[in-house]
């Protein structure tokens, strides 16, 4: 249970060959955070959620999801605000809740990042295809072989993603070159995936049926035997724990939809995770967050409305082979008799560039998680060192580049969603809940009020418990069989902090050094030394 002062908190962040150079303004964050909250979600969740769990009101299902985001937005605003270090929710409970919740939270979130960018790789893989045989440059022959270029190709009888590789290695060359290139990059995709965004809203209402929105919350039993009843494995947790069958259609449907579309938020945290790098990171930290997030949000009610009126459920469970279970925005353009040609190839590259802009920014918010466990000693500590040019981890860079080529490019891992969601939901409970533990910490310090420059959560502690809360219910939301396979992964990283990091914590091999650290920064921030009277000090 040891923990850190934040002042000392920050003073490790000025270690010269572990540090990182702030280039990045209020603008650059909320461009990272539409980035990579606007992918594959926006496209897929909302058609494949309205045809399997929900109906016309996966509107709802977005909203809550977008209102529990929010409260735990605000939290992280307010601790990015007192600890402009990288590692977010990590570095934010090791202040507040001890070293072995901040493990804990660190080994989510990179299951989080890792697995998150995974799937969405994978998918990018998957729409390149897609790419390829829309501009006729892919495709099949009249035998059903396969023809022209195809982004998997066969190894020795093991199949291999190409182009995916190729797209985590352009991008993690671009992010070891320095995180401001990057993102300039990321700001010109992400115009272009906005764009896009906004002519789908545009052609979809021009399609819109006001009856495809009855009923706006079907029965359980109106999607059929298939939906209706799964395995005790499939089932959400709280349905399993209420001895309820079905969590389909109806309030249930609602909620369990809102679990799964939850995934179409995922990376917005990551912008905090970008705080040791950005200029005057107590206003522009709080903006970045707060500013992406609305703007996502705002874009997803939309274009599930728009979805809704284009196809109903059923429709857009007969379209697909599997149920709905694949159904995209481009499955309700199919639907329509005289969509224009043009749309599909438009929706196609606007999926292509948002998914790219997703994976840069994931591998961004993952280096930066990895890199402030390894500055702490709990990772081994040579891998956090610093390019003295760029200022970025390039060994991380490289590193978690190899590790995501292996596991993404030969291996499938479209089972994994929710457990993106899982280690996500698990970071926001803690770090909503340590809200009120950082100002009882700081009042108990005589810290006093926050500085005026200090975001700070409206209606503490009751907006920050009801944050926490919400989160814990979203989670209940999520199958027994994503939390078995969390449960799973918990359990290595307890194996790995008691047989490694708990021995190698910086923390815990130089107490007496971070004391000093925390002095000397509590000095500097108030103008004293040690020559300076007692009186004076107080």
């Amino acid at each position: 249970m040891r923990r850190r002062s934040i002042a000392a908190t920050i003073a490790v962040s000025d270690e010269p060959e572990r540090q990182l150079k702030r280039t990045l303004g209020a603008w650059d964050l909320v461009v990272l955070g539409i980035s990579v909250v606007i992918g594959a979600g926006i496209f897929s969740k909302a058609a494949q959620v309205s045809a399997t769990q929900t109906g016309p009101s996966v509107v709802i299902s977005f909203v809550i999801a977008g209102i529990v985001c929010a409260l735990a937005a605000l939290c992280y605003a307010e601790f990015a605000s007192y600890m402009p270090v990288a590692g977010s929710a990590y570095t934010f409970s090791y202040a507040s809740m001890g070293e072995l919740l901040a493990w804990i939270i660190g080994w989510d979130l990179i299951l989080e990042m890792f697995f998150a960018a995974s799937v969405v790789a994978k998918a990018w893989g998957l729409y390149f295809d897609n790419f390829l045989n829309v501009f006729g440059l892919g495709g099949v022959d009249a035998d059903g072989v396969p023809s022209g270029i195809h982004n998997t190709v066969q190894l020795g009888g093991v199949s291999f993603d190409w182009g995916t590789a190729v797209l985590i290695a352009v991008l993690a060359v671009l992010l070891a070159a320095g995180t401001k290139l990057s993102t300039r990059v990321t700001g010109v995709l992400t115009a272009i995936k906005v764009a896009i965004v906004l002519l789908i809203i545009v052609v979809g209402f021009a399609f819109f049926s006001a009856s495809n929105l009855s009923p706006f919350v079907p029965s359980p039993e109106s999607f059929g035997e298939s939906t209706t009843h799964g395995t005790t494995m499939t089932q959400t947790l709280f349905s399993w724990m209420a001895g309820a069958e079905l969590s389909v259609g109806g309030v249930m449907g609602i909620l369990a939809g809102a679990g799964t579309v939850f995934f179409a938020f995922i990376g917005f945290d990551v912008v905090a995770t970008a705080a040791e790098e950005t200029k005057n990171p107590r206003r522009n930290v709080p903006r970045g967050i707060l500013g992406g997030l609305a703007i996502c949000t705002g874009l997803y009610i939309a274009v599930s409305i728009a979805l809704s009126g284009m196809a109903t459920p059923q429709q857009l469970r007969d379209a697909t082979p599997d149920g709905g279970a694949s159904a995209t925005i481009i499955t309700a353009f199919q639907l329509q008799e005289n969509a224009p040609t043009w749309a599909t190839q438009v929706i196609t590259v606007g999926i292509l560039v948002g998914l790219t802009t997703v994976v840069m920014v994931l591998m961004l918010g993952l280096t930066r998680i990895v890199f402030a466990m390894s500055r702490d000693g709990l990772l081994p500590r040579g891998m956090s060192k610093t390019s003295e040019k760029r200022g970025t981890p390039v060994t991380i860079q490289v590193g978690t580049a190899v590790l995501l080529v292996i596991v993404t490019c030969f291996f499938s891992v479209d089972v994994l969603g929710n457990m993106v969601n899982i280690g996500t939901l698990s970071a926001f409970v803690l770090v909503s809940f340590g809200i009120p533990i950082l100002r009882r910490r700081q009042l108990k310090a005589g810290g006093g009020e926050a500085r005026a420059d200090h975001f700070k959560v409206p209606w503490s502690p009751v907006l920050p418990i009801v944050s926490g809360v919400l989160c814990l219910w979203l989670m209940l939301q999520l199958d027994v069989e994503t939390w078995l396979r969390f449960l799973v992964w918990l359990a290595l990283g307890f194996a790995i902090y008691f047989l490694y990091g708990y021995r190698s914590s910086q923390l815990g091999k130089n107490p007496d050094q971070l004391a000093a650290d925390y002095r000397e920064a509590l000095q500097t921030a108030v103008g004293v030394d040690d020559d300076t009277p007692r009186a004076s000090r107080r």
